[in-house]
């Protein structure tokens, strides 16, 4: 018995020794707990390099996940949800898959659209919703025309 006690203390001894020397368990422990250092003389505001961004596809079944830079633009992130929906192979496909033609709103039930050189730290979310804008008979835009109203429309008929 007095054997077992023995080699079960020279065990925690040899431990000890290992988590004392440099680069052991202790050390690493004290560098992590020591409060970072400034560097400049500046308030250190601390502003992410990536976000990710979910953006929901119309139609589509989940939100494509999109890493990008806050310093990129509205239209940056309609390109690059389009190129990696596209890159998934996700369902329902896209006829169109030009940039200009698609709308990000912060949510489906949002009617206002976000503008395309708006920066993405300015958003202040991280969760959009993308739509493509509908396009009448004649091949041209709906929303690029006098009023976004369809009964606007039928106002030329009347007499």
């Amino acid at each position: 018995m007095e054997d077992v006690a023995k080699s079960l203390a020279e065990a925690r001894e040899r431990h000890s020794e290992r988590a004392r020397t440099r680069g052991g368990i202790l050390a690493a422990s004290k560098k992590s707990s020591a409060p970072p250092e400034k560097t400049s003389t500046t308030t250190n505001v601390l502003r992410p390099t990536k976000l990710l961004l979910n953006v929901t596809m119309d139609r589509s079944v989940g939100p494509v996940q999109v890493v990008m830079s806050p310093e990129n633009t509205v239209a940056d992130i309609i390109k690059a949800a389009l190129d990696a929906y596209a890159k998934e192979k996700r369902r329902p496909l896209f006829n169109e898959t030009d940039p200009k033609r698609c709308a990000l709103h912060y949510s489906q039930y949002s009617l206002e659209s976000l503008k395309a050189d708006e920066k993405l730290i300015d958003l202040g979310s991280r969760n959009f919703y993308l739509h493509l804008k509908p396009k009448d008979s004649k091949g041209e835009d709906k929303m690029g025309g006098i009023s976004s109203f369809p009964l606007a429309r039928l106002m030329n008929f009347l007499p």
